[in-house]
């Protein structure tokens, strides 16, 4: 007989390795040292999908978890998470909880990214379960809104047609009591799809986000930002090129930088290209860069605005000042 999990599996249907190429995708991007880099990404997020989806324990998981290389551990963690959210929310366990109290902790940027694939894949109506309860945790809730982030991506890489070239907005949901700001999130999401969507080819991205209406275009510039400093794929020039392109959002392009080198000299690794987009595209060294993201953390929402937003906006408005 099959196991629960193995239904699982099956409802889901973690895509096969080749599904997430940008050949199989139908992105326009050609394939290059970039698009392998960048391809590697969606697969260790499926290794660690289906490790969280077959393992009979947790040490298991993280065992295996363990064994990734550095630069993509945090991915599989990723997919990890989106295993054990799904599992959770169907079966009222606490794994998601367990993993992210214990080894998961330092990753619990990309974790809550790994939530929102998660979302993508479960009706409305238990979204609510999504999200553990985490308290203690440092940046829990206020960057929960990544879960939101996470779903916009998902959508975006995954239902290209819809989110990307047709552009459709879904409906609002009340994320920390915040309806209004999920559409932003979704945004921000997107954003980060289309660095990859393009194959990190700079022309690209940014006609791609020209195609979107101009209120959406601060908040896939700071996806873009993200993606570009957090997956890498550019070089200093192409970093260069899409600092100018950005015009007037270049200090959204610049706090995704910000947030990637946060994300991930939090998790213990630092890759190379990480701390080159810091400079390139917010003349930031990565001490400096995290200090920014220190120095600007809200303690709560104001005026109603979710401390997630208030934090961002601390760090465009000392990015500009410079």
């Amino acid at each position: 007989m099959p196991t629960i999990r193995g239904a699982l599996r099956s409802v889901v249907m973690s895509p096969a390795l080749a599904e997430v190429t940008f050949a199989k995708r139908g992105f326009p991007a050609e394939p290059s040292a970039a698009t392998e880099k960048l391809e590697a990404v969606p697969q260790s997020v499926i290794c660690g999908f289906e490790w969280g989806i077959e393992a009979r324990t947790q040490w298991e998981v993280e065992r295996r978890l363990s064994m990734v290389d550095p630069e993509l551990r945090g991915f599989a963690y990723e997919g990890a998470t989106m295993a054990y959210t799904i599992l959770d929310t169907m079966g009222r366990g606490h794994r998601t909880r367990d993993l992210l109290l214990g080894p998961g902790r330092p990753h619990i940027f990309l974790a809550y990214i790994g939530m929102g694939f998660a979302m993508a894949r479960l009706p409305r109506p238990v979204w609510k379960k999504v999200l553990p309860d985490l308290t203690g945790v440092e940046f829990h809730p206020t960057m929960s809104w990544l879960v939101v982030d996470g779903y916009g991506f998902d959508r975006a890489y995954f239902d290209t047609k819809r989110w990307v070239t047709a552009q459709h907005t879904p409906a609002p949901y009340p994320w920390d009591g915040s309806p209004d700001y999920f559409l932003r999130a979704v945004d921000q999401g997107i954003g980060r799809a289309l660095w990859f969507i393009c194959g990190a080819n700079v022309p690209g991205v940014v006609a791609a986000v020209g195609r979107f209406a101009s209120h959406r275009h601060p908040d896939l510039w700071s996806g873009v930002g993200l993606a570009a400093a957090f997956a890498g794929g550019a070089g200093a020039d192409g970093l260069a090129a899409l600092r100018r392109e950005a015009g007037e959002h270049w200090t959204e392009l610049a706090l995704g930088s910000v947030f990637a080198i946060k994300a991930r000299t939090y998790s213990g690794f630092l890759p190379d290209h990480t701390e080159l987009a810091g400079s390139a595209l917010a003349d930031l060294s990565a001490q400096a860069a995290v200090e920014l993201a220190d120095s600007t953390k809200p303690d709560d929402e104001h005026g109603g605005v979710p401390a997630y937003e208030v934090w961002r906006q601390n760090i465009r408005a000392r990015l500009a000042a410079r």
